[in-house]
This record gives structure tokens, sequence and C-alpha cells, in this order.
């Protein structure tokens, strides 16, 4: 975990990289060419993009890959408890020090990058060392300037749900939706595959609009639907039906991500078999995901369960609203947030869930929100809001003997920090 922190920390004060985002593709390319172009090593890369739902689909198509006695590298943003998951290279993640090395290389360069260039550089480096099958690519906030748009002949090109989460990304004069779905849908490839996942009408629309000249063969989302029959899930298309026995995925939101994955597995000529007996297996780590053991669970008392989600925009918050509303028992809720984000559309989306929400800042994170202020927009939406100054004293001011659930939401960080303080 030190080394981890110690990588990060190298990165944040490197004189050569810059912690501000600053989308352009000309310093990444100038850098894979001075490589002798790694990225033309990578064969079968599907890239992940959208809003919501990006790691959910990517780490269920890598099961199903990988049960097909298959590989698969993967690129994943943000890692929550170490660097390294950001690196998995087919069978294991890279090392604290192959990471160290290649950042080494990259410095040797003298090109400035930001620091999720250098990441992406590092990935594609040792990504271009494996003899696998796929390369699982997960976008940054967009894709027209995202530094994992340099591939030119990606397999297939997943557009996952779609929402307003990345509006602080863009111009001021160009803050609208209508401008998040045009910088992550209008510079796809012409000659791969597309999947477009499940959408507001509104948004399918003007995905549609924006990929009317591309060329690809283009899947849209009504090629296969999330079904539910006797309180059962089903996945659905023309010819198969495949049931979703998973006791660890709890929302529609992430059954459609699976389903969406399923989609793309079949077509990958995946057996059906294989995709059903993978199911059961698969769980996604900070979303929507009960600590059912380890030192914060041991604190509570027996009646009490926590559960962490690191959703923070207000599509994501709607999807967990929806599930904690079918909970018939007390629920608190502990809320951090970074900077950046709508907390205000987010908290919104509870109202009449939480008996209580007490909010904390995120440790290690300058840019996160203080307490005090997600206090003040909670307050505004009539919640009971207390502070505290970390994760132990919030649980301190919510555990009792009474039976209840604790929900940590709002920041994918904070479901770090609480996983490894678990």
């Amino acid at each position: 975990m030190s080394q981890s922190i110690s990588l990060y920390k190298l990165l944040a004060n490197h004189k050569l990289f810059n912690k501000t985002i600053n989308f352009d593709l000309k310093r990444i390319k100038l850098v894979l060419k001075k490589l002798n172009h790694p990225e033309r090593k990578l064969k079968n890369v599907i890239n992940f993009l959208g809003s919501s739902g990006k790691f959910t689909t990517l780490y269920s198509l890598k099961c199903f890959i990988e049960a097909n006695r298959q590989s698969a590298t993967t690129y994943i943003s943000p890692s929550l408890k170490d660097i390294k998951e950001r690196f998995w290279m087919g069978g294991r993640y890279l090392t604290h020090q192959e990471i160290r090395k290649s950042i080494k290389l990259i410095e040797k360069l003298k090109v400035p990058l930001t620091i999720f260039e250098v990441l992406t550089v590092v990935y594609i480096l040792n990504a271009s060392k494996q003899n696998t099958d796929y390369h699982l690519i997960e976008a940054g906030a967009l894709f027209a300037k995202d530094s994992t748009n340099v591939f030119d002949f990606p397999t297939a090109q997943v557009i996952v749900n779609i929402n307003k989460q990345h509006l602080n990304f863009l111009d001021k004069n160009k803050k609208t939706l209508d401008e998040v779905i045009y910088q992550k849908v209008g510079f796809l490839s012409n000659f791969t595959n597309i999947y477009v996942g499940k959408q507001t009408p509104y948004v399918l629309g003007k995905i549609k609009q924006n990929l009317k000249k591309n060329k690809s063969k283009i899947n849209y989302p009504n090629t296969w639907k999330l079904i539910k029959k006797n309180n059962r899930y089903f996945y659905q298309d023309k010819k198969n039906i495949i049931k979703l026995n998973n006791q660890n995925i709890h929302s529609k939101g992430l059954l459609e991500n699976l389903c969406h994955a399923i989609k793309i597995a079949l077509d990958l000529k995946i057996d059906k078999n294989v995709i059903e007996k993978t199911i059961p297996k698969i769980s996604f780590e900070g979303r929507f995901q009960y600590l059912k053991k380890g030192k914060i669970k041991n604190k509570l008392f027996k009646n009490e369960q926590i559960m962490i989600d690191g959703a923070h925009a207000e599509t994501d918050a709607k999807n967990l609203a929806s599930y904690l509303r079918d909970i018939k028992q007390l629920k608190y809720a502990i809320w951090s947030m970074m900077k950046n984000k709508e907390p205000d559309l987010f908290i919104k989306q509870f109202k009449g869930l939480f008996e209580k929400i007490i909010t904390i800042p995120i440790e290690n994170e300058k840019n996160c929100m203080p307490a005090k202020d997600l206090k003040s927009i909670a307050q505004k939406s009539h919640f009971k809001v207390e502070t505290a100054k970390n994760l132990d004293e919030a649980i301190k001011k919510i555990t009792s003997r009474d039976k209840k659930l604790i929900v940590c939401l709002g920041s994918l960080y904070n479901v770090g920090n609480v996983l490894n303080k678990n």
C-alpha cells in the first residue's frame, strides 16, 4: 500500500507531469512515436467509453473471456486500493517496480504529459509485451482527445450509459449534454463494431445522430433486453435467454451492464454455457458492495450492515436510490464527494431514504469537498445532517444495537479508503 502512495506522490510532484486535465492527443502521440509505436502491437483492442458503467461492463467481459480460456489485459481508472489495479496483464497485475521502471523510461523522453497520459503509456508499454487475446481499455472523462483514443483499428468500441457527469470538462460555452454525447461518440472508429448500452430516449436519439455517417457495424440496445420473471432476471436476445444467477449484483443498472457484456461476449463467440457458469462468480468491488467481514465490519453490532458504492453522478444516484427503496429497514448515509461534481443533484435522489447523513472529507484527497459544504447542500434538501472528521468518527455517530444499513456513498476514492481500512 505504501508503495502505491509513493508512486502516486511521485507522479503528483513530478516537474514534467501535470495534475490538471488537458485534453490533447499530440503529447501522447509524440511519446508513442518516440517509443516506436507500442500501441500498434496491441491486437483486439476494445474501448469502453461513456459516463456510468465502464468498469462493470469491462470487468464482466473480462470474466467471460478468461472463463473461455482466453486472456485479456485491462486498463481501468481510477484504482480503488492500489495503483496496480489499473494494469492487469492477462494473469497478474503489474508490480510497483515495473510501474516505476516504466515511469522512468517515459521521463527520459522529456515530453510534458498529464498524469493520466503517463498512466496510459505505462499500460500500453507493458500490454504491448503480453501475448494476450484481448486488450480492454477504459477511457477517461471524454473520448475525442482522451489518451486512450490512440488505436487505429479497435475490434470493438463499447458505449455505456451517457449522462451529464463530465460537463465540468467542457468549455464554458459548451457545457451541455449534447456536447458530452458528441465528445464521447462523435470520434469513434469507422472500422469497428460499436456496442451501445442502455440510454435515455433523448441520449439514444443523439447517439444515433452522431453515428449516422459511421461505417462501423452498430449494435443498438434494442438487440437485447433485461427481463424479469418471478423475481428473477434474465438476459434475452433473438436467440438466447440466459439466467442472471448472481447474488452479488444488486441493481437494475448493474444488471444492464452485465447484459451488455453478455451481448459482446456472445458476438466474440464465447459459448453460452461458459457465460452461464461465469455469471454467479462475478462481483464488482466498490459497487453496491456489502462488507461482510473485516476491521470496519467488526466495529459494528450484529444487527448492522454496511454497504459501499462509489457512484457520484445523478444517474448513478437514481439507480442506488431505487435499490435502497426496496430495503425496509433504517438507513444511514456516510457521504463524501470530490469537487467538480454535482452534489446537489446527487443527494436529492435520496429524499426520504436516510434517517441521517454524516458528511466527511476524503482522506488524502485535496480536491474533495469539505464536510461542512456537503452538510449545507444536504440541509437544503431537508436531510438531518452532521459532519465528522473521518470515517471512524462517522461510524461512531451512527452505530447502535438497532437494526440498520449504513451506506458509504458519493466517491470511488472514498470507497478505496474504506476498503483499505477494512
